[in-house]
């Protein structure tokens, strides 16, 4: 299976590459353009194997596009480039149009071209997994879930361009016969995510006894899935996903932004004991701090997973005690990866502080 990846040195896109090439044999054409969120060092794990390769490329280049796919040849795209991070939509949106809904019409237009030339024999297998967000869908209530047929109403610039890019992924289908599938997940976690995120973002600043920085009351629910959990989703989507389908994918793990934070904290006191400025043992939730909220920040996301565990047999295998142990766990071993963003592309700044709220 020769599969390309965009976004692959992202959080989600290297841990694609990383599983599909070590575990699933597959041969896999990375394009990242290697924006500040990008990390080639999360792909040294696969670098040096003969199946997988890497091209810097901007997804919304035409003729680079157009060049990868005659070059590549593949047999499935998995389209995961994207700004994905809400603050930064909030104080430039414009990169979000851009990337997310202008680079999606770029590689279904790339795609499409491909399945054109290739013949009908060739559309059958092929597949283009279009990787979305559970934003999309807006906010829940306290009680149900988001399902497939949930009606979009995205609340940041980032979800709205999430749910522009959905739109063009399914009238590609409809309109052209393009094999999509589209994905719409719930938030990841695990090693390697950048640490502007809320996990990575609070372990690193607990550890340096900085403020672990909690929006709002802290009551926020989220649904949170394992990353490599994620990862076996995306191959059954492009190996057994019927085209023009959703799916939606969930960890079956709401918790609480402050429960996560508790979380974290709790495995860092067993994995690297705090204590305080007189020696006495003291917990890292002692830095947990509450700061003014994003605006339009969504109270709560769930997802219900029912259909491609039905469809395509799918199912989390990481339970969240476990998941989070083992994040934790990658954060202590990888300081150096950690230090090095931290010392250039990101040094943990508030983001999202916008003016439109004055």
């Amino acid at each position: 299976m020769r599969v390309l990846v965009t976004g692959g040195a992202g959080f989600i896109g290297s841990a694609v590459c990383r599983l599909f090439v070590g575990e699933f044999a597959a041969t896999v054409l990375n394009v990242d353009k290697l924006t500040y969120a990008a990390n080639l060092a999360s792909l040294r794990a696969v670098e040096g194997d003969g199946r997988y390769a890497f091209r810097r490329a901007d997804i919304c280049d035409r003729a680079r596009m157009a060049q990868v796919f005659r070059e590549f040849d593949p047999d499935a795209v998995l389209h995961l480039a994207a700004e994905s991070h809400v603050d930064r939509s909030i104080d430039g949106p414009g990169e979000f149009v851009r990337t997310n809904v202008v680079g999606t019409f770029e590689m279904l237009d790339a795609a499409r071209a491909l399945v054109a030339k290739q013949g009908a024999a060739f559309a059958k297998s092929f597949r283009f997994v279009h990787v979305s967000t559970d934003e999309v869908f807006g906010s829940l209530g306290p009680a149900g879930f988001f399902t497939e047929t949930t009606r979009y109403a995205p609340n940041s610039p980032y979800a709205a361009s999430k749910a522009g890019a959905d739109h063009l992924a399914r009238a590609y289908f409809h309109t052209y016969g393009l094999p999509v599938v589209t994905t719409n997940c719930s938030n990841n976690y695990g090693p390697y995510q950048f640490p502007e995120k809320l996990i990575p973002l609070g372990i690193l600043n607990a550890l340096e006894g900085k403020p672990m920085p909690i929006y709002g009351d802290g009551k926020n629910i989220r649904d949170w899935l394992y990353v490599v959990d994620h990862c076996e989703a995306l191959l059954l989507a492009a190996t057994d996903g019927a085209p023009g389908e959703t799916y939606n994918v969930g960890g079956h793990n709401e918790r609480t932004t402050i429960e996560i934070a508790h979380a974290v904290c709790d495995v860092l006191d067993r994995l690297m004991p705090r204590k305080s400025a007189t020696g006495a043992p003291s917990s890292y939730r002692e830095l947990i701090t509450f700061v003014t909220d994003r605006p339009g920040h969504d109270r709560r996301y769930a997802i219900d997973p029912a259909k491609i565990a039905s469809e395509l047999g799918w199912r989390p295998r990481t339970a969240f005690a476990e998941g989070i142990e083992k994040t934790v766990a990658w954060y202590l071993a990888h300081r150096t990866w950690c230090d090095r963003i931290s010392k250039g592309v990101y040094r943990r700044e508030r983001l999202g502080l916008t003016e439109a709220r004055q």
